[in-house]
This record gives structure tokens, C-alpha cells and sequence, in this order.
């Protein structure tokens, strides 16, 4: 295998460009030449299922922030975030920032917590964030905001950044041997995972208490909601049969309902998965990483590790079981629903497409532009046939200057209801507020996925876009960033 010649997107000159070197690889990315601003833009239009309204189709993706307090409280970098986030204009907040249930399912010892004591801190990141929403846009009118409840499972670090603490669902071939775990690792017993759904009910009750719209109940990314769907080898309770993968999620909205009466649910869930990759060893060298290729995977087949893939080619996705799980949301009445991909921890390629990859990660199998159009199209696909959901679609940033073509068309065609920008709001949360103002775009600020966001947390840092946020770029966690990348 060679590396991969990939074209920089910031080297094509205008959309015609870009709309030829889709096709040149055979990908089918919607794509408008021209953008229509004001009320006619497909971006400005309001929708409204199930009693649910969102004033236009941006939505602002959860991140982890790994900017904190060490007790879980939000710090003012936190404040700074979520105040970005009211300037980007969107109707939707999706949770802005991934909230660990409790101490013990913290990502990173800088996570936000929902604690009877970050009460007030959470009380203060949705009330910026809305001062500064009706500031730029005039009007909270049609504005939801939710708080993504999320326990981090397998990736548990609560106490240091570069120890994880793992609460695993069952043991994975893969997965086990790159974290070091013995055969007799303990899983979390049935009584346990009883546990952490009472620390949902409570973050939940409490995001209703402080007049969130609603809650995201976490099912992607590795996480622990997502190791729940392919838990088919535990025994037990919660693992085997869909049924049982499902009966976390099942309990925690029962118990949500109870305590939080008219508190709305939506759930992030990635949607497939593929096996976990690594750095190419032949290709890589000691200043740069190898393009990823998947782990050996042969002698587990057929592969029961996974949500979404073929057993018997882990290597292609099988949506039969995101359909089963997306047909579940319909009937427990969940009409929002934010679909992603895959996890950042072990092929984020998928998720996360990017050009420059973080410290702990490889370079590009394949152009991102292959992974951008398997997730549209995956979208599309499962919006066709559960056109009541109100779907957010995810990995937008990598297409650059030319996003806002591709999300006013991907709207305008009905492939998504709410394009999400998670990395792109890092350097420009107003970018799809221009478009539609009819602004010029400030280019200087567009991501172009250096992965700094992701490397610095990964090395203990604050996650935030070093190279295009001034505020970032000159602090003292820059100058840390710079000496830990040249270590990589």
C-alpha cells in the first residue's frame, strides 16, 4: 500500500472546482453553484415534527471541551464556547458539550459534570448562549437547546488525562489489547449499569430544572451507549438480543419521562461502524504516521464487536441494524435524531474526516471526501425512509469554502432536516450565518482540519482551534501544543 496523493480543498479556486473533483472520484456530493441568502435560503427555512420547532437547519454538534474545572464545573473558557455557539445564528443546539452523568464517567478530568454543584455553571452556559443568540439574530424565537448526558464507558480517563479508568460492556479482541486489559478485566454488572441509568435520570431532571429543551441520551462514538448496541456477546440483561443492546436506552427514557415531564429526548448514535484502525507500520516513519489501515480482523469472523458493520465483512456497513434502531426511536416517540459514525478513538477517519491527522492518529486512508459522501448518503438513505425524524447530519467541516454550497443543498434536496458543524464552529460559528445574511465569507477562518482541536486534548490541553482563534492561538497552551507536536 502507498500513500495517498490527496488534493488540499483550499487549492481549488471556486465551486465549479470542486464540483469536478467530486466527480473525478465518482462520489455523489449535492452541491449548489450559487447561494441563496435571505428568507429563501434553504438554511433560513423553520420545521417543526411532533410539536418540536427549530427555527432554520444549522445545528451545533456536542464536544467534549476538556476545559472544565477539576470538580466539573464549566470554566470561563467553557462560557467562551458556549457564547460562540449563540453566535453562530443556529436554531439548534445539540447539546454543545458532551456532560459526563457522574465523576466516574468522565472522558477527561477537565469534563463537564451534572452534579447538584455545577448547577449553576450549567445554569450559566445556556443562558450566554442565549444572550448572545438574540443579540446577533434579534430573537430566541424557534431556538432549542439541549444537554448531551453521556458516560464515556470504555474511555473513562475521570482522574488523568493519559490514564484511562475503562467501564467496559464486555471484552473486545481488538479494542482490550490496545488498552492492556487481562482476560479477567471485570465488565460492569447488570446492578452497575442500573446505577449509572439513575445518574442519567438525575442529569436529565436537573437539565429540565434549568430550562434545557431537551436531553441527548449519548449512543455514539464507543462511548457507553454506543458499546450497549453491540454488546451482542454479554450475557445478561443488557447484551444478546436487540432487545436487551436496547434496554439501557429503553429504562433511561421510562425514567426520564417520570421525573422530567415534558423535557424532550433526541439521541446521537453513530450509525455504523467499521472494524479499528491504525497508523500503516511499513509507511510510517519517526516524524510521520502511516496512512490507517484496518486491524487484523480475519480470524474473528464472523465479527461480533460491532453496530451497523457485516459480520462477515466488518469492513463494509450494514445498515439492517441502524434501521431497527431508528425504527425503536419512532416507536418510543423520539423525533430527534443525530446520526454520526464510527468513533474518534479508533477509525476516526469515519466521523472525523481530515487532511492532517492528531497526535494518536494516521493519515488519511483515502481522500475524506470518500468518507464525507458515505455519511451523506447514509443520511439520506435512512431520511428517505424515516421521514417523520428530524435528522442532524454530521461531517461537514472537512468540505471547507465549500460547505455552505453543499449544506444549502443537501437541505434543499430533503437529505438532512439540520446540517451540524462541530470543528467548523471552533474557528467560525458564524459561517452559515453569513451565508444567509448574505455575507462575505471570512476565509481566514474556515477549519481546515489540522486536528490541533483534537491533539491538544489528547495531550491534557484545553480543546480548541489553535491556529485560527486568536484567543487560543497566543495563550500558553499554544506554546505547549507547539513543543508536543514536535515530539509526534
Amino acid at each position: 500500500m502507498s500513500q495517498p496523493t490527496i488534493l488540499r480543498l483550499g487549492t481549488l479556486r471556486d465551486v465549479q472546482q470542486f464540483q469536478q473533483h467530486v466527480q473525478s472520484l465518482g462520489l455523489e456530493i449535492p452541491c449548489d453553484s450559487e447561494l441563496i441568502s435571505g428568507a429563501e435560503s434553504p438554511l433560513a427555512q423553520p420545521i417543526e415534527r411532533a410539536g418540536v420547532l427549530v427555527g432554520n437547519r444549522v445545528a451545533v454538534q456536542p464536544m467534549e471541551g476538556w476545559d472544565g474545572a477539576p470538580d466539573g464545573s464549566p470554566s470561563e473558557l467553557t462560557v467562551r464556547r458556549w457564547q460562540r455557539f449563540g453566535s453562530s445564528g443556529a436554531k439548534l443546539i445539540w447539546g454543545g458539550e458532551a456532560v459526563a452523568v457522574s465523576h466516574q464517567g468522565r472522558a477527561n478530568p477537565h469534563q463537564v459534570i451534572a452534579a447538584e454543584h455545577t448547577r449553576a455553571g450549567l445554569a450559566r452556559l445556556r443562558s450566554v448562549l442565549i444572550e448572545e443568540h438574540v443579540r446577533v439574530t434579534g430573537s430566541d424565537h424557534g431556538l432549542l437547546i439541549g444537554m448531551q448526558l453521556t458516560h464515556s464507558g470504555r474511555f473513562c480517563r475521570p482522574n488523568v488525562y493519559n490514564r484511562a479508568e475503562p467501564r467496559i460492556l464486555y471484552h473486545h479482541p481488538i479494542l482490550d489489547r490496545r488498552m492492556g486489559l487481562p482476560p479477567d478485566y471485570p465488565v460492569l454488572t447488570d446492578g452497575e449499569i442500573r446505577s449509572i441509568i439513575e445518574h442519567y435520570h438525575s442529569g436529565a431532571r436537573m437539565a429540565w430544572e434549568l430550562g434545557f429543551d431537551f436531553v441527548d441520551v449519548k449512543h455514539c462514538h464507543g462511548y457507553l451507549g454506543h458499546e450497549f448496541l453491540s454488546a451482542h456477546t454479554r450475557a445478561g440483561d443488557y447484551g444478546g438480543s436487540f432487545e436487551n443492546r436496547t434496554r439501557f436506552l429503553r429504562q433511561i427514557i421510562e425514567g426520564i419521562r417520570s421525573l422530567a415531564p415534558g423535557l424532550k429526548i433526541g439521541v446521537r448514535v453513530s450509525a455504523f461502524d467499521t472494524v479499528p484502525f491504525r497508523p500503516d507500520p511499513e509507511l510510517s516513519s519517526s516524524n510521520k504516521l502511516g496512512p490507517g489501515i484496518p486491524e487484523p480482523y480475519q480470524s474473528l469472523l464472523p465479527y461480533r464487536w460491532g453496530f451497523g458493520v457485516n459480520p462477515l465483512d466488518p469492513m463494509q456497513s450494514d445498515p439492517g441494524e441502524a434501521v431497527q434502531f431508528l425504527t425503536l426511536l419512532e416507536q418510543l416517540g423520539i423525533s430527534l435524531v443525530n446520526l454520526t459514525a464510527g468513533s474518534p478513538y479508533y477509525n476516526p477517519h469515519l466521523q472525523r474526516p481530515a487532511l492532517y491527522p492528531p497526535s494518536d492518529g494516521y493519515q488519511p486512508p483515502r481522500d475524506p471526501l470518500v468518507e464525507v459522501a458515505w455519511q451523506l448518503q447514509a443520511v439520506h438513505d435512512f431520511k428517505r425512509q424515516f421521514p417523520r425524524l428530524m435528522i442532524v447530519g454530521t461531517g461537514y467541516s472537512y468540505l471547507q469554502d465549500f460547505l455552505p454550497h453543499v449544506a444549502q443543498a443537501v437541505v434543499r434536496e430533503g437529505w438532512v432536516d439540520f446540517v451540524g458543524l462541530g470543528r467548523m464552529v471552533l474557528s467560525y460559528p458564524e459561517i452559515l450565518r453569513h451565508v444567509v445574511a448574505g455575507e462575505p465569507l471570512q476565509h481566514k477562518l474556515i477549519c481546515r482540519t489540522f486536528s490541533d482541536c483534537t491533539t491538544a486534548p489528547r495531550n491534557g490541553l484545553p480543546s480548541g482551534c489553535y491556529p485560527l482563534d486568536r484567543h487560543y492561538k497566543t495563550s500558553e497552551a499554544a506554546a505547549q501544543l507547539k513543543i508536543i507536536k514536535t515530539k509526534h
